[in-house]
């Protein structure tokens, strides 16, 4: 029997060490926090799983709270022009449901499954210095924590990270009370884009206190939306919310107005340099580690591909596991595995890259005639869920006026 040991506990790694199990594999799960702890921490995402993601945690028996969370069918976006004037607004219908499990609730359950079904999980922070003498007890140790000194084993891969700092500073909070849209009331994500000043993103969730609203602000930094460091508590950050959306997105106020926190510990401050990271990272010589999820590839939450990074990550890691068999996970094994998950990963990133810019004008224009034309929101929308789609059409401006004109004319 192989044994893996997977450092973190967030969607990558514990899906990972979940499918392995099942897989008669012996998996070692070491975790900062444990599952209570988890759940009485601080919110950690902004998480939105589309369908072809959802569909990999229903194949593996992991879609635990699909009977609790908010079913999203749909994705709204606003242009904006300050100060809080629509320009234009798209509503593209997805083919099939998205959700959002607050993390705390995901995390500390996949935990104690994993635990319910004989996994071993060691509850303990990890320094590098503890890594040569760890990874030398099995046949491959992944890092799957993206925060701390871990990351640092991994060198940043230049040519794949065009950002040396923030391109967003972030700051979220989970609500409950927010009202339904008027004239589409089932749940759906909303997008109020104000180029050159930032995003206001709101999101249907379950969390531990039952159905909430997600509410996630994306600032460019030094602008009007830059106003978080001083880390306000829920009801301060709830109250600025209200303050900015009713400068920048009434619409948006008119549905947060009765809202109140969800709990203590549900708000978010942060800000992160998009990176890609080489995969394989040295110990010594001969002890290795592998990166995965955000560890290699992380890229601003502005498209929300995040949590669908990590899920594809995961099974792609799994499939080359298996395939393995009984020969050494060597560097060579480690490069191709990452190239097989980047042959995915590739197309969100530059995707979330290129929304980091100046809002390009084909992307605008895309938008403008996507407010009156469905097919064309409807494939914006999709993209989303099917990043890779968009490299066919949106990412090259020649293309999109080629496609424009296939369903405009």
């Amino acid at each position: 029997m192989r044994r893996i040991l997977i450092v973190g506990a967030g969607q990558a790694g514990l899906q990972l060490a979940l499918c392995l199990q099942a897989a008669g594999y012996e998996v070692t799960v070491m975790s900062a926090r444990t599952p209570e702890e988890i759940r009485a921490g601080r919110i950690m995402s902004t998480q939105c799983i589309f369908w072809p993601q959802l569909a990999i945690e229903r194949d593996h028996g992991l879609n635990l709270w699909e009977h609790l969370a908010p079913r999203i069918v749909a994705q709204r976006v606003t242009v904006a022009a300050p100060p809080g004037t629509r320009a234009f607004q798209t509503l593209g219908r997805w083919d099939d449901v998205a959700q959002s499990v607050d993390q705390r609730v995901k995390m500390a359950g996949w935990l104690e499954l994993f635990e319910e079904r004989g996994g071993n999980a060691v509850y303990h922070s990890v320094m590098t210095s503890d890594l040569e003498g760890l990874s030398a007890l099995y046949d491959l140790t992944i890092i799957a924590a993206g925060k701390g000194e871990l990351v640092e084993l991994f060198d940043r891969d230049a040519a794949r990270s065009p950002y040396d700092r923030p391109q967003r500073h972030l700051s979220c909070i989970y609500l409950h009370g927010m009202t339904p849209w008027p004239d589409h009331p089932e749940p759906h994500v909303r997008i109020t884009a104000t180029p050159g000043i930032g995003e206001l993103f709101f999101m249907p969730g379950y969390t531990h206190t039952g159905h909430c609203d997600i509410i996630l602000w994306e600032a460019v930094p030094g602008g009007p939306l830059d106003c978080w460091d001083d880390r306000p508590g829920p009801a301060g950050h709830l109250a600025r919310t209200l303050e900015l959306m009713r400068q920048y997105a009434p619409w948006e106020y008119e549905r947060t107005v009765a809202a109140e926190p969800t709990d203590a510990r549900c708000t978010l401050y942060g800000g992160y340099p998009p990176i890609v990271r080489h995969p394989v990272g040295r110990l010594s010589p001969s002890a290795l580690v592998l990166g995965m999820g955000d560890v290699v590839v992380a890229n601003d939450p502005v498209t929300g591909q995040g949590a669908n990074n990590a899920t594809r990550c995961a099974e792609i890691y799994l499939r080359s596991i298996l395939d393995r068999g009984d020969r050494p996970f060597d560097a060579a094994w480690m490069q191709q595995t990452f190239d097989a998950y980047w042959d995915y990963a590739k197309y969100p990133t530059a995707y979330t890259n290129m929304m980091l810019g100046p809002l390009p004008e084909h992307v605008q224009k895309v938008l403008a005639i996507a407010a009156e034309n469905d097919a064309v929101a409807h494939r914006f929308a999709h993209g989303y869920a099917n990043p890779r789609d968009f490299d066919d059409w949106l990412m090259d401006p020649a293309k999109t006026d080629q496609y424009l004109a296939t369903v405009t004319n």
